[in-house]
């Protein structure tokens, strides 16, 4: 099926699946923002015909709503031009059971479209599904892999109000050390994670390796790779809910905010990505380490425009506490072989699996957003057949770029001044992201913190 299916279609989508779960008494019909949110509408069993027949009516505002779920009014949309409605329906394929909810529960993902039928562009989804169709002009096709790292938390904060691993089922006690990759972490959370790979299993999630990360609590689930770009990010998005949503039902919580402890490891969403020809082949691959001199051009690309990304890249102003020397997350626009402290790593293996692994984005990023700024980087570096440069050697995380904006305010306005950038996304697109989230940090900005009254009162 393609994204945008016949009506016929859609019904016998709807008819299969509700043969198959008989117990099915209402469909969640999601859509993502521009913060990463799921948001949607709640239909009973016997609303759903209508559902896949004509759609639903939705506020494009929905789409540019600020983490907190208010609208600022970015860019005279919202309130300004009255809050208009798009027309939203299925995407192909996404109707699927949300067993954590409960057995009677299932989602289905929906994307918008204006009154003339055209992707509403202001849809994150719509955003990277035009830069696909570059690669569909070159005959390439990405092939995509999402990573995400998380914390799972205790309910009840500690006796300081702060944020605590939750108590071991293995062994009854918090956990205090970094056990990186230690099987007694994954071990004690057996139920949790196993439950997360059956949800994952029903919504045709392709979760793979589960590992303990870099802190107490920490832990990171990898994606399979996929051919399809726009799947492999709602894999990303719908990845993030499951992982919530399943440790809810254990009494804990699971956070994919980037870097909630100061001292301890933050939150990544590493990408991996490699391009196949017509025929199949991956064009990366030259038989050497390093890759061809394609994968050398895409590399570029995206360090070119790495700067300008950062915004998507880090869209909160707590995803700058993540990037500092010597903590395995990249500070220099750089790329090595198999070397984690580049920006864009290399890994060994089979030269038929040559690929790269990005590794800035934070974990609250939006996936639909993170592909679209990547593609548009390499497909800038293709076209402009772009040198990336030596290979770094060594550490590549012992000392800043002073080029790569350090906080959410300078990375917003890097974003607004990217012409590269604006001519993948679109101008108008770029310039409500970025008015949306300058709004929300203003917002965060009216608040004083308990630290202002320690010093300054």
């Amino acid at each position: 099926m393609t994204e945008h299916s016949s009506e016929e279609a859609r019904l016998a989508e709807l008819a299969a699946f509700l043969q198959a779960h008989p117990n099915i008494d209402h469909v969640d019909a999601c859509l993502i923002d521009l913060c990463g949110i799921i948001r949607g509408k709640r239909y009973p069993r016997a609303d759903l015909e209508k559902l896949f027949r004509s759609g639903l009516q939705f506020p494009y505002s929905t789409y540019y709503l600020d983490v907190t779920g208010h609208c600022a009014d970015p860019c005279g949309r919202g309130i300004s031009d009255g809050d208009p409605d798009g027309v939203c329906l299925p995407v192909p394929g996404t109707l699927v059971p949300t067993p954590w909810v409960s057995e009677r529960a299932a989602q289905v993902l929906v994307t918008m479209s204006d009154g003339d039928g055209a992707p509403a562009s202001a849809e994150p989804r719509n955003v990277a599904a035009g830069v696909c169709r570059r690669f569909t002009e070159l005959g390439l096709r990405p092939v995509i892999a999402f990573e995400l790292e998380f914390y799972l938390l205790d309910e009840v904060a500690d006796d300081q109000g702060r944020p605590q691993p939750p108590v071991s089922p293995l062994t009854g006690l918090r956990d205090n050390s970094t056990q990186v990759y230690g099987v007694d972490e994954v071990t004690g959370f057996t139920d949790l994670f196993g439950e997360v790979d059956r949800a994952a299993a029903a919504q045709n999630i392709p979760a793979s390796v589960t590992s303990a990360e870099f802190a107490p609590g920490q832990y990171e689930i990898n994606l399979k790779h996929v051919d399809a770009p726009l799947a492999a990010a709602d894999h990303c998005a719908l990845l993030r809910q499951v992982v919530r949503g399943v440790a809810r039902r254990h009494g804990i919580r699971a956070t994919f905010m980037p870097k909630p402890f100061p001292e301890r490891a933050g939150n990544g969403m590493h990408v991996h990505m490699s391009l196949l020809d017509g025929d199949g082949n991956n064009v990366f691959d030259d038989g050497s380490d390093s890759g061809s001199e394609t994968l050398r051009f895409a590399i570029g690309g995206m360090l070119a425009t790495l700067s300008d990304a950062m915004a998507v890249f880090s869209p909160s102003i707590n995803g700058y506490r993540r990037f500092a020397p010597r903590l395995y997350v990249p500070v220099t626009k750089s790329w090595g072989i198999d070397n984690r402290s580049v920006a864009l790593r290399i890994p060994s293996g089979a030269s038929s699996s040559r690929r790269f692994e990005h590794r800035v984005a934070g974990a609250d990023a939006n996936p639909y957003l993170v592909l679209a700024v990547l593609l548009a980087g390499i497909h800038h570096g293709l076209s402009q057949r772009i040198d990336p440069g030596p290979a770094w050697q060594g550490s590549a995380c012992e000392e800043a770029d002073a080029d790569i904006p350090a906080d959410l305010s300078s990375a917003l306005a890097r974003l607004r001044s990217s012409r590269v950038l604006k001519s993948y996304l679109g101008d108008s697109y770029v310039d409500l992201y970025c008015a949306t989230k300058q709004a929300e940090l203003a917002s965060f900005m009216d608040h004083i913190t308990p630290r202002e009254y320690e010093w300054y009162l």
